[in-house]
């Protein structure tokens, strides 16, 4: 909890000699002038406090631009897509960033689409095999051994939230561009991922 400035006012007072030329009285020169002081320190202590809350990418507001430059973002795809995200997709962009390990399974890529609020299944395309593979089968050989489907929803709605989101963000946002951006970020090299939604 912050110290007021009424608190440093008596600090300041209490550092004070004793006498008379050291009045302590409210209208005193000398009391106006500590006043000053202490509303300065009392800034400084509450600025201090924030400063908790700026250190932690899961509640930072003033620092988010700085998180994001030292962390790489925004996604050069979004950038280049032209789009805009909130405030609270934007940080969880930065916690995403932060905190992903890395991973080349269907699992690593269903859990990076969940942290970015979206829910997916993902098809791995089998090659074609004769004697395995039945009639009718897709014909998955060539390009296709290194293809990947993730199965979304036609929509993602992100609704505004108290607290995450800001002023001048939208009350609900569509789309999957950012899901599309960081699975084609973090994909392995030699993959081609394919995005089906309903």
């Amino acid at each position: 909890m912050a110290v007021s400035a009424i608190d440093y006012l008596r600090q300041l007072q209490a550092l004070l000699p004793h006498g008379a030329v050291w009045p302590r009285n409210d209208d005193a020169a000398l009391t106006r002038l500590l006043q000053a002081a202490a509303d300065e320190l009392a800034r400084i202590d509450a600025r201090s406090e924030q400063l908790v809350s700026e250190a932690d990418p899961r509640t930072t507001a003033e620092l988010l631009a700085d998180w994001e430059r030292n962390a790489g973002l925004p996604d050069p795809a979004l950038v280049v897509a032209g789009l805009s995200q909130s405030v609270a997709q934007r940080r969880t962009a930065l916690v995403t960033r932060l905190t992903t390990v890395g991973g080349q399974s269907p699992a690593y890529f269903i859990a990076l689409a969940g942290a970015l609020g979206y829910t997916v299944t993902i098809t791995d395309f089998k090659p074609f095999q004769a004697g395995v593979s039945r009639c009718g089968a897709r014909l998955t050989n060539g390009a296709w051994r290194h293809a990947w489907q993730v199965n979304g929803a036609l929509n993602t709605v992100t609704p505004f939230r108290a607290g995450q989101s800001a002023a001048g963000d939208p009350l609900n946002a569509w789309g999957n561009q950012l899901l599309e951006a960081v699975l084609s970020r973090f994909k392995p090299a030699h993959t081609t991922v394919l995005f089906a939604y309903s």
